[in-house]
């Protein structure tokens, strides 16, 4: 566990030279369309092991003078409180996390463009909640036949319905809390408008996946097809950089799709488009940071095995469907893995049946060692397994209580009584804090807490579906969790 496959500074230095380089190659504005997380880059970091969360970032705020952040959110995902997983919240409020933590890393937003808007009452009800809080918000229609009706798209009624963005500054970041959320054709359409008003301006794409120098089938473009299931993305061989450059290079789906109608634009802009293929307009350097390249691929595989897990787990709970946890067994297939390479899977299963098939945890520590916590009367099984594994990294005996019962039996009376829950077992928070509250007193409970750290970057997997609350401390912990898809009860109703 935790090999190094990727190494970020050499990536940083070639991302840097590369987008400079382009916003030479425009005279007054780029609008520079970012994919994936600016700051927050989790799914980059598991799959490209020593890749930094925040490289993006740390990249932008050196050049914090000259640029402006512009937020792109479908309208559509508003109205379906569609779910970034990684945070467990739900994309309308990511896009106030993200103006937050950008604005505290020193780059300017500008504003946020709600996009497919069709007069969604939750989508005008936020934006009535931005304007309030002092953010410009700009609506962009759904255009009939997008992206292949060029001749209306880019016309007075297509892009020309949507209404300007107005930017100050000459490198603007169209970002947006997740995929589909409209940023290229947010990017296409001030495009448009910047023409109209005799604004020379031009377009690149920085995205990290697919990574375009790879191949097609490497684990790593599997991986991202994985975490985009629900959108059912493609990746594919580049035909017009085939085409004009005899080279074969990686894209997807809708960037190709979508590529008519940014040389449409050009040409409209210049007379003739900058571009001959998708690959030309990215700057994404990814692929050159991969240092080793088997280690990158076992990553992937282990992302793709989790990515399964969550989608059937939605399916289970009613927000996903059976053709993304098809698309995603498929791709197992062509990744040559199975749900037994996830090894604490079985882990968790053998606790379980060892104790009457009661919920169990199991991780996976950083040595390859695996233990597994079951369901008890004061503890539930993700906080088992947690103080296992913490006692573990620690080397403290497993027979060591770190937690007396002294501690744990108040608080339950508590959780029954005044807060009247019918479950009295621990959650995980609830866990900690006795933990912490115990480490003050108890030199077992100090040294398993301070083990706790060390946990980021582990798997975990649980029999059963967790509660919000235990899927959240794992998160926070860097634990990478999967469950199940199966209730601990036969209530209709979960918390």
């Amino acid at each position: 566990m935790n090999k190094i496959g990727f190494d970020n500074d050499l990536y940083l230095n070639k991302q840097s030279e590369m987008i400079m380089k382009r916003i030479g190659e425009f005279g007054g504005k780029l609008y520079l369309e970012l994919g994936g997380k600016l700051f927050d880059d989790y799914h980059a970091s598991r799959v490209l092991p020593g890749f930094k969360p925040d490289t993006k970032l740390q990249m932008l705020k050196k050049l914090a003078d000259d640029v402006e952040v512009v937020i792109a959110i479908n309208a559509g995902d508003i109205e379906a409180n569609k779910i970034r997983r990684d945070l467990g919240i739900t994309y309308d409020v990511d896009v106030l996390r993200l103006i937050d933590a950008y604005r505290a890393a020193g780059l300017y937003v500008g504003s946020v463009v709600l996009t497919q808007y069709r007069n969604q009452s939750s989508a005008a009800a936020f934006k009535s909640k931005l304007e309030a809080l002092g953010v410009k918000v700009f609506i962009h229609y759904p255009i009939e036949g997008y992206p292949y009706n060029v001749k209306l798209i880019v016309s007075d009624e297509g892009f020309g319905r949507n209404e300007y963005i107005e930017t100050t500054r000459r490198l603007i970041i169209v970002t947006a809390p997740g995929p589909g959320s409209g940023k290229l054709a947010t990017c296409l359409s001030q495009l448009y408008h910047e023409n109209k008003r005799g604004v020379k301006a031009g377009y690149a794409k920085y995205e990290t996946f697919p990574i375009w120098n790879i191949p097609l089938k490497h684990s790593v473009n599997l991986a991202y097809e994985a975490a985009t299931a629900d959108l059912n993305d493609v990746n594919m061989i580049d035909p017009y950089h085939l085409e004009a450059y005899g080279i074969t290079t990686v894209n997807y789906n809708r960037d190709v799709e979508a590529f008519p109608v940014l040389n449409a634009i050009f040409e409209k802009i210049d007379g003739v488009s900058p571009y001959k293929s998708p690959t030309d307009m990215g700057v994404n350097m990814a692929g050159y940071g991969i240092c080793d390249d088997e280690a990158c691929k076992e990553a992937s595989n282990a992302e793709i095995i989790r990515r399964y897990y969550a989608a059937v787990c939605d399916l289970r709970q009613g927000r996903g469907t059976q053709s993304a946890v098809d698309k995603i067994i498929s791709l197992m297939n062509q990744a040559g893995i199975t749900l037994e390479d996830r090894a604490v899977v079985a882990a968790a299963h053998e606790k379980s049946e060892a104790t009457g098939n009661q919920p169990a945890v199991a991780i996976e520590l950083p040595d390859g060692r695996i233990v597994a916590g079951k369901t008890s009367d004061l503890l539930g099984a993700s906080s088992a397994a947690i103080l296992d594994a913490a006692k573990a990294l620690a080397n403290v005996p497993e027979d060591l209580l770190t937690i007396a019962p002294s501690i744990i039996e108040p608080i339950q009376k508590v959780k029954t009584g005044i807060l009247k829950n019918h479950n009295p077992r621990l959650h995980l928070d609830e866990t900690l804090i006795a933990l912490s509250m115990s480490a003050n007193t108890n030199p077992v409970a100090k040294k398993a807490l301070d083990a706790i750290g060390g946990l980021a970057g582990c798997e975990a997997h649980s029999t059963v579906i967790l509660s919000q609350v235990d899927q959240d401390v794992f998160r926070k912990i860097g634990v990478n969790l999967t469950c199940d898809p199966v209730y601990h009860s036969k209530k209709l109703y979960h918390k």
